[in-house]
């Protein structure tokens, strides 16, 4: 991806030299990519979703000023913040043309370890995650070693798209739709919740996708590969391919995130059309 000479974004927080609370509690970005994590560990997926279902006390959170970071490190945490300042370039124009409205963008918060949240406390093997609480998406960039590592999902369009992800939850946010389908799910069982959830994972993918589609349009920033690469990292993030790689088998019920087949399916969608009309709460859940 050829981001030469692009801006960086000053919407950002930058936490690595602080050590955080210690509870990992989830806000709705939190488990999207709960199962990889738990895989990388050598755990049980459902065992770490069941677990990590509620928000926890947070402690203190003091600061570290002797940290020092490699040069790679600061690469990537220029890579993120030109990432984010195109998706608030793209999302800024895409309100205006679609919802005559301003775009208000989320911060990129960076830490190490742990970090506290207006969602709770919250550690690395939460994986990054989106807190509309306090509308500020978290990442450590351990997760990006652990991407191209593990699961063989690297290249720096793969990082994009995961922060892409969690920009298109804020998207959501912004547009009533997550407010509105997180009040849904407490009034629905598990299995309907579950399926609400899938819904708006999926939607998180297509709006990455649309992203993607507004980026390149405006810059012919990416190439084949760069495709591929997210392609690569949506398939291996699926619900079902998790579940076969910690447990031998899959339980679709259990979803909250949406198979691979369907991940890779709605992320290229939204590259392809660039259409705010089209939704993932439309429809069958089974059409999905």
């Amino acid at each position: 991806m050829d981001l030469d000479g692009r801006r960086e974004s000053e919407n950002f927080e930058d936490r690595r030299g602080m050590s955080g609370g210690t509870m990992a509690g989830m806000g709705i970005g939190g488990m999207i990519i709960i199962g990889l994590i738990a895989l990388l560990m050598g755990g049980n997926p459902l065992e770490v979703i069941q677990s990590t279902g509620g928000l926890g006390s947070m402690t203190g959170q003091e600061e570290n000023t002797e940290q020092t970071y490699s040069p790679e490190e600061e690469a990537q945490v220029k890579f993120c913040k030109q990432i984010l300042a195109s998706t608030e370039d793209v999302w800024s124009a895409v309100f205006r043309k679609e919802f005559n409205a301003q775009y208000t963008p989320p911060t990129l918060v960076i830490f190490k370890n742990s970090v506290q949240t207006n969602c709770g406390g919250a550690t690395s093997a939460v994986g990054p995650f989106y807190c509309s609480a306090d509308q500020k998406l978290y990442l450590d960039l351990s997760f990006f070693k652990q991407m191209e590592t593990q699961l063989k999902s690297g290249g720096d369009f793969a990082r994009a798209y995961v922060i892409a992800h969690e920009v298109g939850h804020h998207v959501e946010n912004l547009l009533g739709i997550l407010g509105k389908t997180h009040a849904q799910m407490q009034r629905s069982n598990s299995k309907q919740s579950n399926q609400l959830s899938v819904r708006l994972e999926l939607l998180a993918d297509y709006y990455a996708g649309v992203w993607a589609h507004y980026e390149n349009r405006a810059f012919q920033s990416l190439d084949d590969t760069d495709m591929k690469e997210a392609i690569n990292c949506a398939q291996h993030i699926g619900d079902n391919y998790l579940q076969e790689q910690s447990q031998g088998y899959s339980q679709p019920e259990s979803f909250t995130h949406g198979t691979s087949e369907q991940r890779m399916r709605w992320l290229k969608r939204g590259f392809q059309t660039g259409d705010m009309q089209t939704t993932t709460f439309s429809g069958s859940y089974s059409d999905l």
